[in-house]
């Protein structure tokens, strides 16, 4: 993402933090690097019980692998933990924090969907209904624990698998290639890395919300990875706004912030995940 865009985009989930944004329920570990922790931002619906068997959905902040702040989908969480799914929201490491690659973004996240999968029973989670959702470079994380192969952390138990069942992709990275987002600084293993690359037969169902003005992921990128996932048998449902920005569904812009929950809302609902609003 341009620099400028980029201070605009934050600047706007600045805001958004402080308007009222709902607070998480608890905050939870999930993984350590030598002194570092890092959270998941825990969203509960009423009258959760550890016996109960919800599925969950696991959001990924954007922010170009560079910056960002769980904060940013904590207005989603509330919403999708009153409607009855279990919420996390992953804090990981990005490079303006903690100095390092889109390689340990990667990692974080499918140790983050890993550690939710293996605590399923203790959090009243179906395990085989787990969502991966994420914005920019967090909806590059969050196809990244459904489509790639490497980057797995050493330290993980690799036997519990980090791939969800459904994917919700808002402005989403998911082409690294030449000429793709992100190329510059993931050129060694781009293939490995970009999710476009790695489409097939047992990709989950995903949905994607892009403005068609969207300076960072173009449509035409989009509908590519939507004609290749139908090619594979695999439902992908792309959702254009005209005229809409990269981060035109963050909580500022709240007629659209609006229109993309209840897309994702009936998305999931189209799925057996929630039961339909009344």
């Amino acid at each position: 993402m341009k620099l400028l865009g980029l201070i605009a985009l934050m600047t706007c989930l600045t805001v958004a933090d402080s308007q009222g944004a709902p607070a998480p329920d608890r905050l939870v570990p999930y993984k350590s690097i030598g002194n570092l922790q890092l959270d998941l931002h825990v969203f509960l619906p009423n009258g959760h019980q550890a016996s109960d068997q919800r599925p969950a959905v696991v959001f990924f902040f954007g922010g170009g692998w560079m910056m960002g702040t769980p904060t940013q989908f904590y207005s989603h969480a509330r919403h999708f933990a009153d409607r009855g799914l279990v919420v996390f929201v992953a804090d990981y490491r990005v490079k303006n924090t903690h100095g390092t690659s889109p390689r340990e973004s990667v990692m974080d996240a499918r140790s983050a969907m890993r550690w939710v999968r293996s605590h399923a029973r203790e959090w009243g989670i179906d395990p085989a209904r787990l969502i991966a959702a994420g914005a920019s470079a967090g909806g590059h994380l969050a196809a990244a624990t459904a489509m790639l192969r490497d980057f797995d952390d050493p330290a993980d138990d690799h036997s519990v698998s980090c791939r969800p069942e459904a994917l919700v992709l808002f402005n989403p990275v998911i082409d690294n290639g030449p000429g793709g987002y992100g190329h510059d600084r993931v050129r060694a293993y781009w293939r490995a890395f970009s999710p476009i690359e790695h489409i097939g037969p047992d990709t989950p169902p995903t949905v994607i919300f892009l403005g068609t003005e969207d300076e960072e992921v173009p449509v035409a990128t989009a509908e590519r990875f939507k004609r290749a996932m139908e090619q594979h048998g695999r439902r992908c449902d792309l959702h254009l706004y005209p005229g809409q920005k990269h981060g035109f569904f963050n909580v500022p812009n709240r007629a659209y912030f609006e229109k993309t929950l209840m897309e994702m809302d009936r998305f999931l609902v189209s799925l057996g995940y929630l039961a339909p609003a009344r």
